[in-house]
Formats: structure tokens, sequence, C-alpha cells
């Protein structure tokens, strides 16, 4: 069976320009704006914001 196109696999890249991203998934019905999560970055070594990448 296939994957459904409604919860693609996004990327997640640091906004403190380090590089560092995280691997995800979204529900577009539910979010279909840019997802901007905070988390850990571990070149920063802090909690920083993650914004989606297109």
């Amino acid at each position: 069976m296939a994957r459904s196109t409604a919860r693609p696999v996004v990327t997640l890249r640091s906004t403190a320009g380090t590089g560092a991203t995280y691997v995800t998934r979204k529900n577009r019905g539910n979010d279909p704006d840019r997802l901007v999560l905070r988390k850990y970055d571990p070149l920063a070594g802090r909690h920083v914001a993650f914004r989606e990448e297109r």
C-alpha cells in the first residue's frame, strides 16, 4: 500500500544558522502553514526554533 499524501515527511532546519536538521511528519489538513517547533540544537547547545523547509 502507498503512503498517504496527507502526512508528508518534512525537514525542520534550525533558525540559529548552525545547519542542524530534524525530520518529522505533519498532517497537512491540520497544519497547512509551515511548521515551527522549538527543539534542541546540539551545535548551538540550546533550544531554538526549527522551521519547516520546502
